[in-house]
Parts: structure tokens; sequence; C-alpha cells
């Protein structure tokens, strides 16, 4: 469901299943934006994101169901910049991924050749 307002953006989607694909995307895509569901079947969002970080300076997007007290703080420390909680409208996410990445997916692919 997001990779299609993603695609339309003009972004290269790669879309993964676990925490461990989504790390191994993260320092194999070069990526100019990364979106991490907070919850997810093999480890904890925040750890993805903080191993993602080690590697990648791209901004990173928390998805998740709900925003628990308290969450905000340990989510910015491994390496998030902004949420996004579900639901929410294509328009949302169209907004904030352009406030993320203000020069947009094709200038930053051009950063990275071959990515």
């Amino acid at each position: 469901m997001l990779a299609l307002p993603l695609t339309r953006m003009g972004f290269d989607v790669h879309t993964v299943g676990n925490g461990a694909e989504g790390i191994a995307a993260g320092w194999g895509h070069h990526p100019s934006l990364v979106m991490v569901a907070v919850h997810l079947p093999d480890m904890d969002g925040l750890d993805v994101a903080w191993h993602i970080r080690q590697r990648s300076a791209a901004p990173i997007l928390f998805i998740t169901t709900r925003l628990e007290p308290g969450k905000e703080i340990p989510s910015l420390a491994s390496g998030a910049i902004a949420y996004l909680v579900k639901p929410f409208r294509p328009r949302q996410l169209t907004r904030l991924v352009n406030q993320l990445c203000p020069v947009g997916p094709l200038t930053a692919q051009r950063q990275y050749p071959g990515a």
C-alpha cells in the first residue's frame, strides 16, 4: 500500500518482509529514505533503525499502528526523525516524504551512482 504513492513520487521502492532483510536493504541500496514498521515479525523496528543508521544518513520514517507514550525518545535515539501513525491518508505520506526528502528521490539517487 505504501509502495504505490512512493513510486508515483519517483522513488525506486524496495520492500522487505522482516527486520533482518530491512537492515540488509538499508545497507545495500543507498536509500534516500527508509521507512520502518515499529512492530516487525523478527525484531523491534527500533533495532532495525539503529542498525541502518550505522551505515546510512537517510531519513528514517517509522510507521506504527499506535504511538505509545514514551516511545518517541527511544525512536529518535535509534535514528528515526519522523512518525506516521496508521491509519493515514496517502496525502499525509506524500507531504511527510516531501518534507524529509526535499531534493527528491531522483536527485538523491544521483549522489549514489548504481544505486
